[in-house]
């Protein structure tokens, strides 16, 4: 959880109980968590409210999948696999390039 580990973490309890105080902490605690609680439920409204807006098409819309380093990693990925699907797809036998002097087949019917 951002690069904080248990260490840093102590470092960090340590500290609130030093500057706040062992009284006052917990009264602080619950106001943090209050805090995540309400930015939380405003993220899922923005995140529906967006939804209802754009219609059906994007009932499956993520806000982190507006993030532009999101989207160009996705057609990188899309891009890699349809061209190792290219790679591994069976040739067409008869197609070869044709030699030097060698006239293409010209069907007279089909024109």
């Amino acid at each position: 959880m951002f690069g904080v580990g248990l260490p840093e973490f102590a470092v960090i309890a340590f500290v609130a109980v030093l500057v706040f105080g062992p009284d006052r902490l917990p009264e602080l605690a619950k106001q943090a968590g209050a805090m995540l609680r309400h930015a939380r439920r405003f993220a899922n409204q923005a995140r529906d409210e967006l939804r209802d807006e754009l219609g059906p098409e994007y009932s499956d819309l993520e806000l982190r999948d507006l993030d532009p380093r999101a989207i160009v990693r996705k057609h990188i990925v899309e891009a890699m696999e349809d061209a190792e699907a290219e790679e591994s797809a069976p040739k067409r036998r008869g197609l070869r390039p044709l030699g030097d002097g060698e006239v293409p087949p010209y069907d007279v019917d089909a024109t």
